[in-house]
């Protein structure tokens, strides 16, 4: 009986601990708030910014960085755990709160998002994105050809 007990409490004390770092997220931390309305977040989160896949799309938005900022878009990176708004490091709670509201992992597969203005997830892909994709993508929203005209 007490072996038993002992496993309950440890496995109590676990999901506690691993609890205890959701709630210590604070929501109004999420940098994404201030860009809703404004731009069109592209968030590429890796847990090796070594990655060639991850190194060819970094390439393609650099390159190709008038026609990211056309559209209105910033480049968030979360690399390692790492958070960064265009190069700018972010604090730990607003990575933390980052990846939250995207519900993504900073040590899981290279994944790409994209965030609307509205703040809504246009696009969420594992493994090589092509950025002129996501341009296309963003060209054929109602609210882009809008702003075309």
């Amino acid at each position: 009986m007490t072996k038993w007990y002992s496993a309950v409490l440890l496995t109590a004390a676990l999901v506690g601990i691993g609890n205890a770092g959701a709630a210590d997220i604070d929501p109004a931390a999420n940098p994404l708030l201030a860009d809703q309305g404004r731009s069109r977040p592209l968030v590429i989160v890796t847990p090796d910014n070594e990655r060639p896949d991850y190194q060819r799309m970094r390439g393609i938005v650099e390159t190709s960085r008038g026609a990211f900022s056309d559209r209105d878009m910033v480049l968030y990176t979360v690399e390692a755990g790492a958070g960064r708004k265009e190069g700018q490091p972010l604090t730990d709670a607003e990575t933390r709160a980052l990846l939250a509201a995207l519900g993504t992992s900073a040590d899981g597969p290279l994944t790409t998002v994209l965030v609307g203005k509205d703040g809504g997830k246009k696009v969420e892909q594992q493994g090589f994105v092509d950025p002129r994709q996501v341009y296309d993508t963003i060209d054929n929203m109602a609210l882009r050809r809008a702003e075309s005209r």
